[in-house]
């Protein structure tokens, strides 16, 4: 008691850094797990970093970072006058925009359906079903999309001309790419996007549902006015939170699939970039292009979390 005593006599501060102090002293084994995750972050996230004064320079790799000449803003103001760039990221934004939102919209309404589904089973076996393409790697389904798609005897193609339509060349026409593209990524994750929408539905009192049965609501007006009110919020959070990532179309996925007949519709930033620094080896060029992107999407993303907690009071801090 008289320990006690004297502890809460000692001002906040004091007894705030004791307490720290003996926590850190009692979960030092919890603090040291983290040093390999810290030590890969730093090295891989911000040592790289020191890279971004490429874009400042004319780099020459056999003068090194040291050596290269400083060109200051000249790369950026070559940027806006490269041929092509203005169509990269319009290409971009329409590809990643309607990702997005198709994205959104596919794994909401299957959560809906699926609490719908009265059996436990064909849930459980549709869940795993619709969940596995989003471990599967572009570099397979590629390849696995490059045959089923194929204007030469490929599974869809054969499908249309079953119907009586003309073969497509899915991969080979830029407008149809952009429809491969978002159809074959939102197959590829809404699945795995579905178990925000299922935790959310989880969390819904039964007792709405019974008070509505009650009232004679019927599972369509139970689902109008019950299920889809309480998804809102979530769905709000993840769209505004998408925002940031709005330049990002995909690379894995469009690099494995598209091919120069659809450079024009097709080519998104990152491509762009891998072909100007890896191909061409235009490093300072490729390189004032990907932080151009990166302040870009930064403040996309302090956009989204404001836009986030004004309209769904959701806060990450």
């Amino acid at each position: 008691m008289k320990e006690l005593v004297l502890e809460a006599g000692k001002p906040r501060a004091e007894r705030a850094a004791a307490k720290g102090k003996w926590n850190l002293k009692r979960n030092w084994p919890l603090h040291m797990m983290l040093v390999p995750a810290v030590l890969l972050t730093l090295l891989f996230q911000y040592v790289p970093m020191g890279g971004l004064v490429i874009a400042f320079q004319d780099f020459k790799p056999w003068l090194g970072l040291g050596g290269s000449k400083w060109v200051g803003l000249d790369n950026f103001r070559f940027l806006f006058k490269y041929p092509g760039v203005d169509q990269v990221i319009w290409n971009t934004l329409i590809i990643a925009f309607f990702k997005i939102v198709a994205g959104l919209i596919a794994p909401f309404l299957f959560a809906v359906l699926l609490n719908e589904v009265r059996s436990m089973a064909f849930k459980r076996i549709s869940q795993t079903l619709v969940y596995l393409p989003h471990f599967l790697s572009w570099v397979i389904l590629g390849g696995i999309l490059l045959d089923i798609l194929s204007p030469d005897g490929g599974m869809v193609n054969k499908l249309v001309v079953a119907l009586g339509g003309q073969p497509v060349f899915f991969l080979g026409d830029g407008d149809w790419f952009r429809v491969t593209l978002i159809v074959s990524d939102v197959w590829k994750e809404f699945g795995f996007g579905t178990i925000v929408f299922l935790a959310s539905l989880a969390g819904i009192n039964p007792a709405l549902y019974e008070a509505a049965e009650v009232d004679g609501a019927n599972r369509l007006k139970q689902t109008l006015h019950i299920t889809l009110p309480a998804l809102l919020p979530i769905a709000i959070v993840l769209l505004t939170l998408s925002i940031g990532n709005i330049l990002n179309a995909g690379f894995d996925q469009v690099f494995n699939l598209y091919n120069p007949l659809v450079y024009e519709k097709g080519d998104i930033i990152d491509t762009f970039v891998y072909r100007l620094g890896i191909l061409n080896g235009k490093m300072s060029f490729a390189t004032t292009v990907g932080l151009f992107k990166s302040v870009v999407g930064t403040v996309l993303i302090v956009v989204s979390y404001w836009l986030a907690y004004r309209l769904a009071n959701y806060r990450v801090f």
